[in-house]
């Protein structure tokens, strides 16, 4: 059972106030410059103010109600505090809206209703741009759901920082123990017998602090917890804080960091066992995701003593200097376009791993990036006939560092898979510390994406190795799109605005309505045989749109829409994958919607079959109104006709140039079933 001790002193007023920066609001008398978006419905303020409603009962048949701030100027990392109530059943999400974009970003979501205020904490980075934050309100239509604001406080800062004056405490929470439990120390109205300390902030007994003492522990190793909010943006820096212990053996002090999957990091434990005064910790903190920060005690006996943490801080320059990162994990990414970046074949296995190029054909796949580059393929005419092994090493990256390493591999034909491709792990030494993947049997002829989360404590690099006893019996094998970064692959990024890969749904994009057709959304091979995708190109398992010629008539049109994007002045880079693969295949459009006129602009068009592989688009365009983009797909003479789009991003800035695809009409290829190795 969680207790949220911050719930429970939620109108106390503890003295010290902190700095409220623009944007702030307790609706005590007014909204504060906060107005609702006339698109949608409105949100109702209490005639006692205090509060502000979107109401069920109030959406006039709409979904949602959008709370606008006014117009921001906040250009460091700051925190937004959001005292909050789901009643019944709906969501609430923090959006933020950046001038001169054409996406809102989702800071934070909640869709779980309670019977009392909550608190949440939301990071605001530094930016150099002025901003709007937005309050999506929506209750479900049942009788009596709403969605209620209390307060929106905004203070310098990160949001794990906390001197524990103000009355919700930060947002951290106690982690429920019937025995032992963090709580709130100081003010002049404790026992003037006991020892606890006073507080750190301001010296005295008026200030604050939070501790917890044994003397109600009854068993041995009883833990109590303190955790800070989660972070809601990656972090990394100095964390500071202040503590004090008044015994030396009777408990056990840690910190620790948490993240969304629940694994829990050691950061600190104290050297010395008992202090006399108030103590600083220093403890660097490197998380390329969200987190949250853990104080754990531990009590060997009701006379464990007591422990106290005081003044949280954060700084993003780290404690000390030996912690920053020596080298970017970004060199072990490679897409081999150009070249085979840091990676290397030995000698005896040159022939094994070949650099090749397809071009777009209907009998074999290209490579992953684009659909007409290049990508390194094992067992060609080029290999020994005998057999071979083949290593491909990759640049060395330092240790102690958690390493997500993702990439895309292909297998073609129907030879057996055994040792075709496996990774190891290699030290400086080139020896091989552990094999962490080897490939089993999968879908052939579609690129799939693997993930591999390792870690090493010494200096390390990854060797892709590929046996075959005898040539006659292993596969071709395709390797494409290699990415290194630092973190957990396990721990999913956030949804990023004008991106969506369809496999968590369909983005906000909508059908119109019409009796011809529509785009659907599906995973795996499509039904109708020498047509149509056989996965998607996000992870080669996963979702895609497109139409089923089989249930359309030629020349029937299916359109799909983007949500509404406000429009800019700047240029914006639409990027997509397309895969029309048929002898019947129709037209792919691209339109651009103006919402001022509903007047639509061709950008891109493609007919005719183009390829079996995934090819990739890129096109710039401009609109500085709100405007949508429809892709329009129309059948053509056959039932081999099936058009599928994935991966669709919309970016502010225009496409780079020597990658992109502006050719605004482009029939059938006339190389169609050429390749080469």
């Amino acid at each position: 059972m969680n207790s949220i001790f911050l719930l429970a002193l939620l109108f106390l007023v503890f003295g010290a106030q902190l700095q409220l920066l623009p944007g702030s609001c307790n609706f005590d008398n007014g909204t504060c410059g906060y107005t609702s978006d006339p698109v949608y419905a409105k949100w109702t303020r209490n005639r006692e103010g205090r509060f502000i409603t979107a109401d069920s009962s109030f959406m006039d048949g709409m979904e949602k109600a959008v709370l606008v701030s006014p117009v921001l100027e906040i250009l460091d990392w700051s925190c937004l505090r959001l005292v909050y109530q789901i009643t019944g059943a709906g969501s609430l999400q923090v959006h933020q809206r950046q001038e001169g974009d054409n996406f809102d970003y989702t800071l934070w979501s909640v869709d779980k209703p309670s019977d009392s205020w909550l608190i949440a904490s939301i990071d605001l980075r530094n930016t150099s741009n002025t901003y709007q934050l937005l309050m999506e309100g929506q209750p479900r239509k049942e009788t009596g759901s709403s969605v209620a604001l209390f307060e929106i406080h905004i203070v310098p800062g990160y949001c794990i920082e906390c001197n524990f004056e103000e009355h919700h405490l930060c947002g951290y929470s106690n982690h429920w123990n019937p025995n032992v439990n963090w709580y709130v120390g100081g003010s002049l109205a404790r026992d003037p017998q006991s020892n606890l300390p006073d507080d750190h902030t301001m010296n005295n007994q008026r200030g604050h602090y939070m501790y917890v003492d044994s003397v109600y522990a009854k068993h041995f190793q009883e833990v109590a917890k303190l955790t800070s909010a989660m972070t809601t943006t990656p972090v990394s820096g100095c964390l500071s804080f202040y503590y004090q212990r008044d015994q030396e053996r009777g408990n056990i002090f840690s910190v620790f960091t948490r993240d969304t999957l629940g694994h829990y990091e050691e950061i600190w434990r104290p050297e010395v066992y008992a202090t006399i005064s108030w103590r600083l910790v220093n403890v660097d903190i490197k998380a390329p995701h969200p987190l949250e920060v853990v104080f754990e005690v531990a009590f060997n006996s009701a006379r464990g003593g007591y422990v106290a943490i005081d003044d949280i801080s954060f700084s993003p320059e780290f404690c000390h200097t030996e912690t920053e990162p020596l080298v970017d994990p970004s060199i072990a990414n490679c897409d081999f376009e150009k070249d085979l970046c840091h990676y290397h074949r030995e000698r005896v296995a040159s022939k094994v791993w070949n650099w090749v190029t397809v071009k777009p054909n209907a009998y074999r796949i290209g490579d992953h990036t684009t659909g007409t580059g290049s990508f390194l393929l094992v067992n060609t005419y080029f290999t020994l006939w005998y057999g071979y092994m083949g290593r491909l090493h990759g640049p060395f990256l330092p240790g102690n560092h958690k390493y997500c390493l993702r990439f895309y591999y292909a297998l073609h034909g129907f030879r057996s898979v055994d040792n075709a491709l496996m990774i190891y792990i290699y030290d400086e030494n080139n020896v091989a510390q552990e094999k962490v993947w080897s490939l089993t049997e999968t879908t052939r002829e579609i690129w799939t994406k693997v993930d591999i989360t390792y870690t090493k404590p010494m200096t390390t690099k990854v060797v892709f190795v590929s046996i075959c006893q005898n040539f006659w019996d292993c596969p071709l094998l395709a390797l494409d799109d290699i990415r290194v970064a630092i973190g957990d692959c396990r721990i999913p990024a956030g949804p990023v605005p004008g991106e969506c890969d369809f496999e968590t749904g369909d983005c906000g994009y909508t059908q119109e309505k019409t009796d011809s057709g529509d785009w659907l959304r599906v995973q795996g091979q499509t039904p109708t045989s020498y047509t149509g995708p056989r996965g998607d190109h996000t992870t080669g398992v996963g979702y895609f749109m497109y139409i089923e010629a089989s249930l359309m008539r030629p020349g029937h049109t299916a359109r799909m829409l983007s949500t509404d994007l406000r429009g800019s002045m700047e240029p914006h880079c639409l990027i997509f994958y397309y895969h029309m693969y048929g002898s019947g295949t129709g037209i792919l459009s691209v339109l651009l919607r103006r919402g001022d006129t509903h007047r639509e602009a061709l950008l891109w068009r493609r007919h005719g079959e183009q390829s079996i592989s995934w090819m990739r688009a890129m096109l710039d365009y401009m609109c500085d109104c709100r405007h949508q983009i429809v892709f329009e797909a129309i059948r053509g003479p056959s039932i081999r006709s099936d058009i599928a789009v994935d991966d669709i991003v919309i970016k502010k800035g225009p496409c780079t140039a020597d990658l992109g695809d502006n050719i605004p009409y482009s029939g059938f290829s006339e190389n169609l079933i050429e390749f080469e190795y």
